[in-house]
């Protein structure tokens, strides 16, 4: 990847991004580029922030993990996803080859996963693609998920595509723990 375009915002922080940034990251631990660079300006980054779906919802921690995942890697968001994968993948009990998956196209991707898993795949493919969810998609989700938890999956895709474009255009360098793209 080329030199970062934006240059992540150096400690001391103001009071507002030192406070928002505490409450993300592990106390020792630096904050991430992407908040970093987003801290350039501290009104979006209290925006993002505030936008994020990390919390407890609707959705399974290994369902929201594959919607992200897919959709960083659809993306080409090397460093969203490799950020996740090292964070959450362990804990969200996806496998190796689930990870990798997500890199992948068609029915390579769909192959290692349940059934209701291969729906978020799929969901995030047409999404990227079309940004539509066709009549048949939409039917099998309905079938799987509560109406709560179809708003949080479209949002979390479109949250994502956000976090993938700043990382992309800013050309975020990738964090030094941060996994990397499987070879294709």
């Amino acid at each position: 990847m080329s030199e970062a375009r934006l240059k992540p915002t150096p400690p001391p922080y103001s009071p507002e991004v030192t406070k928002q940034l505490a409450r993300l990251m592990p106390e020792g631990m630096e904050p991430l580029a992407l908040f970093r660079t987003l801290a350039v300006n501290d009104r979006v980054l209290s925006r993002m922030l505030a936008a994020g779906l990390l919390d407890r919802g609707t959705l399974s921690l290994k369902e929201r993990e594959i919607v992200i995942l897919r959709t960083c890697a659809r993306l080409g968001s090397e460093y969203e996803w490799g950020v996740h994968v090292t964070i959450f993948s362990e804990k969200a009990g996806l496998s190796h080859d689930q990870v990798n998956a997500t890199c992948r196209g068609g029915a390579n991707a769909l192959a290692v996963f349940e059934a209701k898993e291969s729906l978020l795949i799929r969901l995030v493919d047409e999404l990227v693609d079309d940004a539509r969810v066709s009549e048949e998609l939409w039917s099998e989700l309905e079938a799987n998920w509560a109406p709560d938890a179809l708003v949080e999956l479209v949002a979390l895709v479109g949250f994502y595509h956000s976090v993938s474009f700043a990382t992309n255009a800013f050309r975020i360098q990738r964090e030094a723990f941060g996994a990397r793209f499987p070879p294709a």
